[in-house]
């Protein structure tokens, strides 16, 4: 067993991984690759699309958010390949959790499952902040009902130039609050998405996101574009420094295509279909992400798009009420099954880590009536809504998109060293371009987004990853079952 003279870079067995995957595990394969490719874009166009692009426009990247798109997108192609090497290789669910398991050993998965808590956490909460300024302008415009700034809002706001949160005089964000403690229940109660329904919801993103593109870009003013890179006026902020910045800050905008390796024991052909459901989610978005962004800075000056409903505000300058209203619903819809994934999804890393006996056993608790992870669920339930409720949106999806490219850079790496390690593996899809391209390109492309994020966002994933290693040495370290079975061999 690799790793084993030293027990915290011991890893867990691929052949093992591959057999458990292909022995009895409770699931049905009943997913296709078509299936995982609208599973991928249904977790992928969310809060991105319907309120990041505005938001980096406005504040980072100008017109040129459009090039952004196309960074983050380069970006995340590396690491889609990479994911979609180690999935066709280790088609269990787990995701990069499991897979830094198989190659890098305890420790470094340790660390990236502590890393997919913070993403899955906080990707829940700031979808929340979207999906509340929908439903305020919905309600406005449908209802004519003007909900209370106060109430509606987080407290604090984050200027990035300065590095300081500054209060808004906002109380609390208690739509985000409300939706969270509704899907919250939700989970607790059980709920099985299946692949029809997932599509169904999927279709009316896809349509809302067409209907943006066809009936707003006859509105197009071109001298909006201009200037297309406004000059710089601080790191960051407007000219290349600002693309970049922007770059990291819309990658948000990509995450959710790791979600389908999580759905590789419902695969009916794993090795051929994961591959396809990852690269193809990824194709369809970074073009839809293109032609939104180049329409919605064409219609609307980027200056008026920091808000939290940034499509909903480009339509409405063009005069097109009724399609406002359709916007409106399709990203209310859309963001709520994102928060449904994404909240899915956070308790089974709790699980995958208590089974390995890193988290406490209370942590794989199912409910006895409703067959759900019901302490864990509740839990991430609290923790979203508080961060949800006093949080702005822009704070949220930096640690998010932070806290992703991480675990891309150790994906990345993971395909390196088991092309060194166990070149004999079979491998359903291989990364092109020999050994080392791909990869090390996957590496170096996440690290420098990384490096884009403010100081203060590096400075808070360090923290909770310190908080980490301190949990994992009182407790992880001292219950690892893979640390158990090495010392009693």
């Amino acid at each position: 067993m690799p790793g084993a003279s030293n027990p915290l870079f011991a890893t867990k067995s691929v052949d093992d991984l591959r057999s458990d995957a292909e022995g009895q595990h409770g699931l049905k394969r009943a997913l296709g690759s078509m299936d995982l490719v609208l599973l991928g874009i249904g977790a992928i166009i969310g809060t991105g699309i319907f309120v990041l692009t505005g938001q980096a426009a406005a504040d980072n990247a100008g017109p040129a958010v459009v090039l952004s798109f196309v960074a983050a997108g380069i970006a995340s192609g590396f690491a889609g390949l990479c994911y979609a090497e180690m999935a066709s290789m280790i088609p269990i669910a787990g995701s990069a959790y499991t897979y830094s398991y198989a190659t890098m050993g305890e420790l470094v998965a340790w660390i990236i499952g502590w890393d997919l808590i913070l993403e899955y956490l906080v990707a829940s909460a700031a979808v929340s902040v979207g999906w509340s300024g929908y439903a305020v302008a919905f309600v406005h415009d449908v209802f004519g009902i003007t909900l209370p700034a106060t109430w509606t809002r987080a407290p604090f706001v984050y200027d990035e130039v300065l590095g300081q949160f500054h209060a808004t005089g906002a109380v609390l964000n208690i739509p985000a609050m409300l939706i969270t403690l509704v899907i919250t229940v939700i989970l607790v109660r059980g709920i099985k998405e299946s692949a029809r329904f997932n599509a169904v919801i999927v279709m009316i993103k896809l349509a809302v996101v067409l209907m943006f593109i066809v009936f707003c870009a006859p509105y197009i003013h071109t001298a909006n574009w201009h200037p297309f890179i406004p000059p710089e006026q601080s790191h960051g902020h407007f000219g290349f420094s600002g693309i970049m910045r922007g770059a990291a800050r819309v990658f948000f905008a990509y995450i959710g295509f790791d979600a389908v390796s999580t759905a590789a024991q419902e695969t009916k052909n794993p090795q051929r279909d994961l591959p396809f459901g990852i690269l193809g989610s990824l194709a369809v978005c970074t073009v839809l992400y293109v032609a939104v962004s180049l329409v919605l800075t064409g219609v609307v000056s980027y200056t008026q798009l920091g808000v939290p409903h940034p499509i909903a505000v480009g339509v409405e300058a063009t005069g097109q009420r009724w399609l406002a209203t359709l916007v409106e619903i399709g990203a209310i819809a859309g963001l709520s099954s994102v928060m449904l994934v994404m909240m899915m999804g956070q308790p089974r890393i709790f699980f995958s880590m208590a089974v390995d006996g890193l988290f406490p056993p209370i942590a794989s608790r199912v409910h006895p009536r409703f067959g759900t992870p019901w302490i864990t669920t509740i839990i991430t339930g609290v923790a979203v809504m508080v961060a949800g409720g006093l949080l702005p949106v822009g704070v949220l999806s930096q640690l998010t998109s932070v806290g992703t490219l991480f675990a891309f850079v150790l994906v990345s790496l993971g395909v390196l060293i088991l092309r060194r390690q166990r070149p004999d593996l079979p491998r359903g899809f291989r990364v092109p371009g020999g050994d080392y391209l791909v990869p090390l390109c996957g590496v170096a492309t996440s690290l420098y987004l990384m490096l884009q994020e403010t100081t203060g966002t590096l400075v808070r994933l360090f923290g909770w990853m310190a908080i980490g290693l301190a949990v994992y040495g009182f407790y992880g370290r001292k219950h690892s079952k893979l640390r158990a079975k090495l010392a009693g061999s």
